[in-house]
């Protein structure tokens, strides 16, 4: 695509000169001209803007229009849609933090405070000043050997293949500038994610890529060496995600090059659609059996799984295998319903799975109803993007956050939602390699250095104001939400919260009870017998 434009562009120019020489003889029409060409060539050479890199002359219209943003953006405020996810507002604010650009607003507060669903925290008149150095979180369980700390804000899980290699290197590299995590997604551990070494989180899904056998099945020899390399600090067993729960992750054959069917181990000439399921396991106790197995071939790395959650009895049959077996995962990552991916069918990703605040308040009361939430962290991903959305998540019973839309708009990403067809026009999720070349790894590393610490810098300067030293200190009632005009509450009243081990007994409270008494260790289907 961006060869053809070019080619086009070219004998454009020519055209233009030829007609400019009839028009404007001599001198005339080459000073009517030229400028023209010199953009042109500018916008291909410089590295800051992807858009007018892939799109030379003609990619500047994107900016032209952007110069009427407060237009836009009053349209947004007016039609009550300033606090959606990802709106023009939050892209902005990630752009402007990801370019080091000014991220205040002038003229005061932009939302309607008595709007129902309005969020906010209290401040404290005794604010403390956070270090940010101190917003980390030790992850690691009684059975791990090399706990790792975490930074409260890492790259959420996205494969080599869903995006570019130079979108991998950029994230990989800006990650380890930053001293923040990257998850691999689970096409795999590419060179891409390895050669800048920044810290890894390797995500293994139902396809086993990079340690699966040639049909399939996992292959503990080949894991074992992948995830000893020393830059991989965890690992992460994906169960489902929010965008596809119980469908398996798809890359468009049309994105699958020689190079991506080599790392993952898969024919070329198809999609590469991965089992809904796993063939390692089949019930709650294999699972947490696998757990500890992929802990034990890594060296005692901080080893988890991932899901969105579903049915609640299942997850708690997760529980009562904890319980019965004593094996607990270091970790558990929440994938919210309303979590994104480069392609999912409309209806898994519109109507299957529990939206992040859901799963993530009932994940933290099943694991503190068993006793074990102590030595279990979680991580959550769905539409973070501000450090008010990291201490909202935190506030409810996150321990760690996970973000992979505002981390692409950090690369230059600007939602052309082409990123099932393999024509992204700013190179993040394509692997066409004129589309590719236009994103510079070395401007666009710096960009995702930049928007996580500037993010992490707003928590620490939040919760500073709310008088909390740091996250671990967050509670629900700290978090605030107006229902109506004269009606707020805060989490705690809006979500019961549970007393440790109150699942143990037999008088389980009532919102668990039904799903408790059918849960089983032995098996995520109820009605079968032992």
């Amino acid at each position: 695509m961006r060869k053809g434009f070019i080619i086009f562009s070219i004998l454009g120019v020519m055209g233009n000169i030829a007609l400019g020489f009839l028009w404007f003889p001599g001198v005339y029409g080459l000073a009517f001209l030229l400028p023209i060409v010199a953009v042109g060539v500018y916008d291909m050479l410089q590295v800051q803007q992807t858009i007018k890199r892939n799109f030379p002359v003609l990619g500047r219209a994107r900016w032209l229009l952007e110069s009427i943003r407060p237009e836009i953006q009053q349209y947004f405020i007016e039609n009550n849609t300033e606090g959606r996810p990802f709106s023009r507002e939050r892209r902005s604010l990630v752009y402007q933090r990801a370019k080091n650009a000014i991220a205040t607003l002038p003229f005061g507060t932009q939302m309607d405070v008595y709007a129902t669903g309005y969020e906010w925290v209290n401040h404290s008149l005794a604010p403390k000043v956070v270090e940010m150095k101190d917003l980390r979180v030790l992850i690691g369980g009684p059975s791990c050997k090399q706990p790792y700390s975490a930074s409260i804000l890492n790259i959420s899980a996205m494969s080599f293949g869903a995006l570019s290699k130079n979108a991998v290197l950029a994230l990989n590299h800006g990650a380890k500038m930053g001293n923040f995590a990257h998850c691999t997604g689970e096409g795999g551990l590419s060179p891409y994610h390895l050669d800048p070494g920044g810290d890894i989180i390797w995500n293994v899904g139902t396809g086993y890529f990079s340690c699966r056998t040639p049909d399939g099945k996992f292959d503990p020899e080949r894991f074992t060496e992948r995830a000893n390399l020393p830059n991989v600090k965890m690992i992460e067993l994906k169960l489902s995600q929010g965008a596809k729960p119980g469908h398996g992750g798809i890359l468009p054959g049309k994105k699958l090059t020689r190079e991506i069917a080599t790392i993952r181990g898969v024919p070329m000439g198809q999609d590469v659609v991965s089992p809904p399921a796993h063939s390692s396991f089949n019930n709650p106790i294999g699972l947490l059996q696998f757990v500890d197995k992929l802990r034990t071939l890594s060296g005692g790395k901080p080893t988890g799984f991932k899901l969105c959650v579903g049915k609640r009895r299942e997850f708690l049959s997760i529980c009562k295998a904890m319980v019965e077996t004593g094996i607990y995962p270091d970790y558990i990552a929440i994938d919210g319903g309303e979590g994104g991916t480069g392609a999912a069918p409309l209806e898994f990703s519109n109507h299957v799975g529990s939206p992040l605040n859901e799963a993530l308040v009932f994940v933290h009361n099943a694991l503190v109803g068993i006793g074990v939430r102590q030595h279990i962290k979680l991580w959550v991903s769905g539409r973070i993007t501000t450090g008010f959305d990291i201490i909202s998540k935190i506030s409810m019973g996150a321990d760690v956050c996970y973000s992979a839309r505002a981390m692409m708009m950090s690369l230059g990403c600007i939602q052309a939602l082409l990123c099932n067809t393999n024509t992204c026009p700013t190179g993040v999720a394509t692997q066409n390699p004129w589309l590719v070349r236009g994103l510079a790894v070395d401007d666009k590393k710096y960009r995702v250095k930049n928007f996580h610490h500037a993010t992490i810098e707003s928590v620490a300067e939040i919760i500073g104001a709310m008088g909390c030293a740091n996250t671990s200190e967050l509670r629900p009632w700290h978090l605030m939400r107006r229902f109506g005009p004269f009606e707020v509450k805060h989490y705690g009243e809006i979500f019961g919260y549970l007393e440790s081990g109150a699942l143990l007994g037999n008088n389980a409270p009532k919102e668990f009870s039904r799903a408790w008494s059918v849960a089983r260790a032995d098996s995520f289907d109820s009605s079968t017998s032992s």
